[in-house]
């Protein structure tokens, strides 16, 4: 719990509302997530009679978290809203074929912190930068060895105009695995939910601008903490900013 607490402060203190979004969602949240209907195959839907609408588990807190403000007209001086959330995600495809992606790596269930932000369109470029130092201080905080990659637009997904994601390595895997994959969406999510504002002095309203970002994907941090921290009589440290979340102890086992 030490490090989804420390996650949490983190967040707050970066002016973040903290949201428990519901864990069952309306095809509606798929579709203006941009995830409907290419990836519905991807979620665990639940088995409803026929009077009852389909619901499907979160796939991510940014399918909900995207819906927060649907078929809503913000004002301007409400913006930027910035949220983030802890919840499970539940994907059939996680972890699939691949045997490296075991355990807490990845599987059908796993737990992530996501951030989320409504902009204006004007502002989301200079956000996502923010969004991005914010997850990546996080990981320099810790003490873990990580890289950033920006994505081709071939590897990106068709909602996002632009990603970057923060990988840890993780010594048994001898791989980098991601902890947070920070993106700019512009309107697109925004379009489908009809999410917009209304500048100021201004009678039209525009579309807003979406953002999201894993801060961070808890269950990739756990064991890149630990393999990374480990000393060679099988004890673990403690990162400094941990310590007080686990009685200011600085090493665990061993």
């Amino acid at each position: 719990m030490g490090v989804t607490q420390s996650l949490v402060e983190r967040h707050l203190a970066a002016g973040y509302e903290f949201m428990l979004p519901p864990h069952l969602l309306l095809p509606e949240c798929g579709f203006t997530a941009g995830q409907f209907p290419k990836f519905a195959g991807d979620v665990f839907n639940l088995e409803q009679g026929e009077d009852q609408e389909r619901r499907f588990l979160v796939p991510t807190a940014e399918t909900a978290l995207v819906n927060l403000h649907r078929d809503e007209i913000l004002s301007e001086a409400e913006l930027p809203r910035k949220y983030f959330a802890y919840t499970p995600c539940y994907r059939k495809e996680a972890g699939s074929y691949r045997t490296e992606e075991r355990g807490t790596v990845r599987g059908h269930q796993f737990n992530k912190i996501e951030l989320f932000q409504y902009c204006r369109p004007e502002d989301s470029a200079g956000q996502l930068e923010k969004m991005l130092e914010h997850a990546r201080s996080i990981v320099e905080d810790l003490g873990l060895h990580y890289q950033v990659t920006k994505l081709a637009a071939r590897d990106s997904s068709d909602v996002m105009a632009k990603t970057l994601d923060i990988e840890v390595w993780i010594p048994s895997m001898q791989q980098y695995k991601e902890v947070s994959s920070a993106s700019n969406v512009r309107d697109y999510q925004a379009r489908r939910g009809q999410i917009r504002y209304r500048p100021e002095g201004q009678k039209k309203t525009e579309l807003v601008h979406t953002l999201n970002a894993s801060g961070l994907a808890t269950s990739r941090l756990l064991p890149a903490i630990v393999e990374q921290f480990q000393n060679a009589d099988g004890s673990v440290a403690v990162p400094k900013v941990l310590q007080k979340w686990l009685g200011g102890r600085d090493r665990l086992g061993g």
